[in-house]
C-alpha cells in the first residue's frame, strides 16, 4: 500500500473576505515592527538555548505567528485579559511581561515569573492580565470563559481574549464553553490560531469543518476569518470583536489564518510538510517583512529599521545572559505555592 501523500496547507489568503485592511500610521507600523521583532528574536534565542541544553522539557516557539498577538494587543484596552495554550512566549511579551523574567523561567531560575518552577508552559502575570500558558490542550478555553464570566459579573467592561489552536478547536470543552458564553452573553473573544498543522496533522486530515470561524454557528456566535499574517487586519478584526463584546452582545470568534515556521515543539522535525512550503510562506507572507516593506516604502531609512532590530537584540541577549546566571530556586521552594 502506497504511503499517503503529504497534505499541502492552503495559504492564509484562502477564503478571507474583504478588501485591504485599514492603513497604519507611521507610529503604529513602528510599534508593530518592534513588538513582532521582540517576539521573533526572543524565540530564536530560546531555540538556541534549548539546543545548548540550557532550557529543558517542552518548548513551543511562536516564530511566524507574531502578527496575531501583536495585532490583538493593539486592539485591547487596559484591564482586558489574555489566556492561551502552550505556545505562549509571544503572548507574554506582547502583554508587556519582562523578557528577563520569561527567559529566566524557561531556564528554571528563581527570577522567572513562576520562580523557576513552571517552565515554558506555566507562566502568569496578574499585573499584565496574563493568565497563562496552559499545557493541557484546550484547558484554557473554559478558563478564559470563566474570566469573561467574572468580567460580566463585575460589570467592568473588560474582555477576555482566549487563544487556542486549530487542534484544540476539536476539544469538547471548547463547545461547552461556547454554549455557556452565548447563553450568558459573556464578553470573550475566542481567537483560533490556525497554523494549519496542530501537532503535526494537516487540518484537511483532522477537521471535518475547516472553516473555524463557523465553529460557533450552532451556538449563534458570529465569527470571521482573518489574515493572521497581516497585523493591520488582525487589529481591525480585534477592534470589531471587542466592540461587539463590550456592547453586551456575547462572544465572538476570530479565526486567524497563520503559519508556524518551526515544528510543533523543539523536538519536532516537521517531516509532515515540505521545506519549499515553509519557504514560500516566509517569502510571500512573513508578517514582519510586510511591515518592514511598508515602512521602507514610506521613506523610513534602512538604518532606522536596523536600529530597532539592534535594540531588540540587545534586550534579548541581556535576557539570555540573565537567565543563564540567575540562581536556581532553593530546594525549599518545592514546598511553597502548594494549595490543598
Amino acid at each position: 500500500m502506497a504511503a499517503p501523500k503529504k497534505a499541502a496547507a492552503s495559504t492564509t489568503q484562502d477564503k478571507i473576505d474583504g478588501g485591504s485592511p485599514p492603513e497604519f500610521t507611521r507610529e503604529q507600523e513602528l510599534k508593530a515592527l518592534r513588538d513582532m521583532l521582540l517576539i521573533r528574536r526572543f524565540e530564536e534565542k530560546a531555540g538556541q538555548l534549548y539546543g545548548m541544553g540550557a532550557i529543558g522539557g517542552f518548548c513551543h516557539l511562536y516564530i511566524g505567528q507574531e502578527a496575531v498577538v501583536v495585532g490583538m494587543q493593539m486592539a485591547l484596552k487596559q484591564g482586558d485579559q489574555v489566556i492561551t495554550g502552550y505556545r505562549d512566549h509571544g503572548h507574554m511579551l506582547a502583554t508587556g511581561m519582562d523578557a528577563n523574567g520569561v527567559m529566566a523561567e524557561l531556564t528554571g531560575r528563581r527570577g522567572g515569573y513562576s520562580k523557576g518552577k513552571g517552565g515554558s508552559m506555566h507562566m502568569f502575570s496578574k499585573e499584565k492580565h496574563f493568565y497563562g500558558g496552559h499545557g493541557i490542550v484546550g484547558a484554557q478555553v473554559s478558563l478564559g470563559t470563566g474570566l469573561a464570566f467574572a468580567n460580566n459579573y463585575r460589570g467592568n467592561g473588560n474582555v477576555s481574549v482566549t487563544y487556542f489552536g486549530d487542534g484544540a478547536a476539536n476539544q469538547g470543552q471548547v463547545y461547552e464553553s461556547f454554549n455557556m458564553a452565548e447563553l450568558w452573553k459573556l464578553p470573550v473573544i475566542y481567537v483560533i490560531e490556525n497554523n494549519r498543522y496542530a501537532m503535526g496533522t494537516s487540518v484537511s486530515r483532522a477537521s471535518a469543518q475547516q472553516d473555524f470561524s463557523k465553529r460557533g454557528a450552532s451556538f449563534n456566535i458570529p465569527g470571521k476569518q482573518i489574515d493572521g499574517m497581516d497585523v493591520r487586519a488582525v487589529k481591525a478584526a480585534g477592534e470589531e470583536a471587542a466592540a461587539w463584546c463590550r456592547a453586551g452582545k456575547g462572544p465572538f470568534i476570530l479565526e486567524m489564518q497563520t503559519y508556524r515556521y518551526r515544528g510543533h515543539s523543539m523536538s519536532d522535525p516537521a517531516k509532515y510538510r515540505t521545506r519549499e512550503e515553509v519557504e514560500k510562506v516566509r517569502h510571500d507572507q512573513d508578517p514582519i517583512e510586510q511591515v518592514r516593506n511598508r515602512l521602507l516604502a514610506a521613506k523610513v531609512s534602512e538604518a532606522d529599521l536596523k536600529a530597532i532590530d539592534a535594540e531588540v537584540r540587545d534586550i534579548v541577549n541581556a535576557s539570555a545572559d540573565f537567565a543563564q546566571h540567575d540562581p536556581e530556586p532553593d530546594a525549599a521552594e518545592l514546598w511553597t505555592d502548594i494549595y490543598r
